[in-house]
Order: C-alpha cells, then structure tokens, then sequence
C-alpha cells in the first residue's frame, strides 16, 4: 500500500538523482556557451571540415554565441544587456538552427561538419531545456 500526504499525492522521495528541468544554473549555462562559441570557432579546424560552407557558418555561429553569452544579463554576462528572456528565445532558435544548418547551406556530405552541427545542436536544446532561467525562490 503506498502512502499519501495530506493532499493526497504520494510523498516525493528527496534522494532521487535525475537530471531535470532546472537542473543546470544560469550562471553554468552562459558559461557553457562561451566554451560552445570558442569551439564552434575553431571546430573547422580542429575536425577538418571540407566545405567552405561549414566553416564560415561554424566561424559565425561561434561568434554569435559568444556575443548572446556576452550581453545576456546572467551572473557571467559581461554587458548584461539582452534581458533572460530574450536569451531563452534565442537559445532555442539557435539550436533548430544548428541541427538544420547542413541541410540548409548544402554541407551535409561533409560528414565531420554535419555530425558537429547536429550534435551541437541536440546539446544546445538539451541545454536551454535543463537551464534554470530564474533565481531560486525565496523561502517563506
């Protein structure tokens, strides 16, 4: 027979370990995206991508990353201008973005290239989805 609490909801055990909506701090995201931009840059380098198409695309994603994590008002913002929200928003459309990237600029015989897009990518929305945009809630 399981136990319930007072509402009627079966009590939520404390030690589960799962990773969850939430999990990641804001602070660990921003800094996640500057290792992603700085890598992003020189991945065409680092995996030899063929087409010229991949590395000027990986060369202006990994700019751009670095500048959404420069100006987002975070702990690890420099400029903190681009408010939370905006962040959020745009990372999801840079993480479609990334995954349709090969097929859209026509790189997807280059197997390194589209392999890194698509796999940054996936991570990219794993990330925004696992970020916790909010402080923590104040206790009462």
């Amino acid at each position: 027979m399981r136990r319930v609490t007072s509402t009627g909801k079966p009590p939520v055990r404390p030690d589960r370990r799962r990773v969850r909506r939430g999990s990641v701090p804001l602070s660990i995201h921003v800094l996640a995206e500057y290792v992603a931009g700085v890598l992003t840059i020189v991945a065409p380098f680092l995996f030899s991508f063929d087409a010229a198409a991949a590395d000027i695309v990986a060369v202006l994603v990994g700019v751009g990353i670095l500048i959404l994590a420069v100006l987002t008002d975070a702990p690890t913002g420099i400029a903190r201008t681009l408010p939370v929200a905006s962040h959020v928003v745009l990372d999801y459309v840079l993480a479609l973005f990334l995954i349709v990237a090969p097929f859209v600029f026509s790189f997807t015989e280059d197997d390194a290239a589209t392999a890194y897009f698509i796999a940054l990518g996936v991570a990219y929305a794993l990330l925004a989805v696992l970020t916790r945009y909010r402080g923590e809630k104040p206790a009462t």
